[in-house]
């Protein structure tokens, strides 16, 4: 492995500032863990597929676990089409390759093992990214799945996993070659400097917590939530609007012979539930993950309606005193790219909620849904059922995710947002 150019600025940045950090570890001095790791030599093929936001988290394990490995390979990235490194590892004869990943269809490794040895891919990330990472790429798709049940909770304990079920990437990898090679206290040395870094990480959290003490009284003031007024105030204006996109790989946009081309629109008003959605035909080549992403069949999407249609039904629905509400921007961009007017009120709502969680990170839309939107009662899930049957695909879930997240912040808001 080759530091790129970012992480070579980002370690001299961290050398600039004072702060010697390790450069094998990647971790301040103070915290190295590097004498804590062990090689482990393995039958198993290790292929790491590593998506970029999680590169720079301090507390990561799947650098850790290159370092322990030395038949491994960490790869960073979320679109594999082109990679020669990837050919090159699932075209070994001799170790035919398999994904680690849970999901329909996966087979337990720990009852059902493959024969002989294998190369094993594992994909580093949230759950959300590694979603992402194995829906773009069919590749990774189409290999053979398993997955495992941790027989204990994860010690991740300062990172909190989304359900009891989820541990660690290290922590998979020791369940993961267990099964496929045995010896199970060979590959329980992988967690020797996942220990440490947790035991670090609980220390200087512990050594700081006397200092925030003092700033309890302040700590416990009662929270303003910065929700704009519009949301609870001008309700009736508020419209929610999600687009899909015939979107082709980075490298092929990068050479300019594809664009991005609205295949679907819709919008809905949370105060009246009107709801417009239409299915845009594709002009041309349909891209290899858009069936996948927009969760249409491509009969849908060759059935669907002109532009024009779409845009003199959106010149019928929407009013110039309206304010769009859309989580980030890209979608609107694609909508007026295509020809299409907008209000000038627009409301980015992955903006508010940075402002909502004070400046944590928000996760995508359905993460942040899961987190901030109350339980919903019956008639609200029966509004949503409605919503999802007039709106197909993956657009009706994000409406339906938009409306409970602006419910969500009048309801924090107490009714009356910020200015």
């Amino acid at each position: 492995m080759f530091a790129s150019a970012v992480e070579k600025n980002r370690h001299d940045d961290r050398l600039v500032s004072g702060r010697e950090v390790c450069p094998r570890c990647r971790r301040p001095a103070a915290a190295c863990y590097c004498a804590h790791v062990r090689p482990i030599d393995t039958r198993t093929r290790l292929v790491l597929l590593q998506h970029p936001r999680e590169r720079y988290v301090a507390i990561g394990t799947a650098h850790m676990a290159s370092l322990c490995l030395t038949n491994s390979e960490l790869h960073v990235g979320v679109d594999w089409s082109r990679s020669e490194p990837l050919r090159r590892a699932l075209a070994d004869r001799a170790r035919p390759p398999i994904l680690l990943y849970p999901g329909e269809g996966s087979i337990d490794i720990v009852k059902s093992p493959p024969p002989g040895p294998v190369t094993l891919v594992v994909v580093d990330g949230t759950w959300a990214q590694t979603k992402k990472v194995v829906r773009t790429n069919p590749v990774l798709a189409a290999l053979p799945r398993y997955a495992f049940v941790p027989p204990a909770p994860s010690e991740y304990r300062i990172r909190k996993e989304p359900d009891a079920a989820s541990v660690a990437t290290i922590e998979a990898l020791v369940h993961a070659l267990t099964a496929l090679e045995g010896d199970e206290d060979r590959f329980a040395t992988l967690l020797a400097p996942f220990r440490a870094m947790i035991d670090f990480q609980i220390g200087c959290q512990e050594r700081l917590h006397g200092a925030r003490v003092r700033h309890a009284k302040r700590r416990d003031r009662a929270r303003r939530f910065r929700v704009p007024r519009v949301l609870s105030e001008r309700l009736h204006d508020v419209v929610c609007v999600a687009g899909e996109a015939n979107a082709w790989p980075y490298a092929l946009r990068a050479g300019g012979a594809y664009g991005d081309e609205l295949v679907q629109w819709a919008a809905h008003r949370p105060a009246t539930g009107e709801t417009l959605e239409l299915v845009v035909a594709p002009r041309g080549e349909i891209a290899p993950g858009t069936t996948l992403h927009t969760r249409l069949d491509e009969a849908t999407l060759r059935a669907g309606g002109t532009l024009a249609e779409l845009l003199a039904r959106w010149h019928a629905f929407v009013r110039d005193t309206d304010v769009v509400c859309s989580w980030g921007r890209y979608e609107t961009s694609l909508f007026t790219a295509a020809g299409g007017r907008l209000p000038a009120a627009h409301l980015d709502l992955r903006r508010v909620a940075r402002d909502v969680t004070s400046g944590t990170g928000t996760g995508s839309l359905a993460d942040y849904r899961e987190r901030i939107a109350p339980a919903l009662r019956e008639d609200e899930r029966e509004r949503h059922a409605e919503l999802l049957a007039r709106v197909p695909g993956r657009a009706g879930h994000k409406l339906r995710a938009i409306a409970d997240v602006i419910a969500s912040f009048v309801a924090l808001s107490g009714g009356a947002g910020a200015p």
